[in-house]
Formats: structure tokens, sequence, C-alpha cells
């Protein structure tokens, strides 16, 4: 896990990188969205790694909380671009 995790983290990094690309240059709306939430879920994949390559467990828990509180904005979000709040 020595080698594999910073790679990891790196490949993370540089796909994060490419979403944020599409957030940028995003030609609707919608799309930027979804390229958001792909940045959040790549986040919380990075967390859990550098948790797992520090064998630290908060970075895990952290992870937990992202994750929960990026999904209910990615509802909320949607339930705004609906037209329903």
């Amino acid at each position: 896990m020595i080698l594999i995790g910073p790679l990891l983290v790196a490949t993370l990094g540089v796909l994060i990188l490419i979403c944020l690309v599409r957030v940028i240059l995003g030609p609707t709306v919608p799309d930027r969205i979804v390229a958001l939430d792909a940045i959040n879920t790549l986040a919380i994949a990075m967390l859990v790694v550098i948790g797992l390559v520090f064998s630290e467990i908060i970075y895990v828990d952290v992870a937990i909380v992202y994750a929960m509180l990026s999904f209910v904005s990615t509802l909320y979000i949607s339930k705004y671009m609906e037209g329903h709040l």
C-alpha cells in the first residue's frame, strides 16, 4: 500500500481536475451539477484512500459525513432545478 496509495491519490486528483474542466466549460447547468457531484464522489474516494495509507480511521469518518452532506446538497440542487423550491 506504500506505493499504491500515492498513485491512487494522484490519479483521483487528475480525475478531479478533469471534472473541474467540465464544471467550467459545461454547456448546460445540469452538466455542471453532475460534474460537481462527480468531484464530490472523487473527493470521498480520496479521503478513504488517504485514510488507508495513513491507517487513520478519522479520514473515513470524515468521508462518510462528507458523503451524506454531498447527497443532501445534490438533492436540494436537483429540486431547485426542477422548480419545486
